[in-house]
């Protein structure tokens, strides 16, 4: 891909369970059963984000079994995904995306990827009931390849943003990488926006590389997710603007979650501010 970034424009429909839906209707279209879903209430939505480390867990074992496993603990509506691919070879994804969208309901938005890559720079982000308006591809600065994914998405009638992404290891890069999603963001229209992934800071005052988010996104607490069997580091983030905020952030801290990644996932309730519930009806292909 061209440039620094791009943009996949795509409508996809992705609904499977209903979310915030209080009205349904059904009709037949050809051979294809097709549901109507209109949102007349937005819902909290379940927001989550995991690094899951290529499948291997902290026993070094790679089983993308257990990743899914963890992934149906959380029961998330969104959910952002780091390491889904493997480094090298043909960058194969690890998780089996068809199980997770048949017994979860929760289907991989569709991105630029390389090889049998799932995702791009090993970023993914996984939605349920949602209309995919727009992806943008963002390729990060810094020595190491990391990339970020901004999904515009519609979600219950309502507009979404959603960053997801996996910055550097290098103080230096992790700055540079903040800003250049800020400056992609600025050339964007207005929406909620919420920002998750793992960051790889573990500060949080004036020292800490990410400082340009404060003035943009609220300060999230700290929560240790890292490493996983001992967690002593908030390396993974979730964070919104001024038109969203977020509720009970906490640590998805099980038995199984310990094992599975060398990172415990995050989760939250997330709710959109002051904004008016659409009426347009989402279809369901199921």
């Amino acid at each position: 891909m061209p440039g620094s970034a791009g943009v996949l424009t795509r409508w996809a429909i992705i609904f499977l369970c209903p979310a915030g839906a209080t009205r349904r209707q059904s009709y037949t279209l050809g051979l294809m059963q097709v549901r109507l879903l209109y949102m007349t209430e937005f819902d909290d939505l379940t927001v989550a984000s995991y690094n899951v480390h290529k499948g291997v867990g902290t026993d070094r074992r790679r089983n993308p079994g257990r990743i899914a496993a963890v992934i149906a603990e959380i029961g998330a509506d969104i959910l952002a995904l780091q390491e889904v691919d493997m480094r090298f070879g043909n960058r194969e994804g690890l998780l089996d995306l068809e199980a997770l969208r048949r017994d979860l309901g929760l289907i991989a938005v569709p991105v630029a990827t390389v090889r049998e890559a799932h995702g791009f720079h090993g970023n993914l982000l996984l939605v349920r009931n949602g209309l995919v308006q727009q992806v943008h591809h963002l390729i990060l600065p810094g020595l190491e390849p990391r990339g970020a994914l901004i999904n515009d998405l519609q979600i219950a009638g309502q507009s979404l943003r959603v960053v997801s992404t996996h910055l550097g290891l290098l103080p230096a890069s992790r700055r540079l990488q903040a800003r250049a999603i800020l400056d992609k963001l600025s050339t964007l229209d207005a929406r909620p926006i919420l920002l998750m992934g793992d960051l790889n800071e573990w500060r949080h005052d004036a020292r800490s590389p990410l400082k340009a988010l404060n003035a943009h996104f609220t300060k999230p607490p700290k929560l240790r997710s890292f490493p996983a069997r001992y967690p002593l580091f908030a390396l993974d983030r979730m964070m919104t603007n001024a038109q969203a905020e977020l509720h009970g952030l906490d640590v998805h801290d099980t038995p199984l979650a310990r094992r599975a990644s060398d990172h415990l996932p995050i989760k939250a309730q997330l709710r959109l501010i002051g904004l008016q519930s659409g009426l347009d009806p989402l279809v369901d292909e199921t």
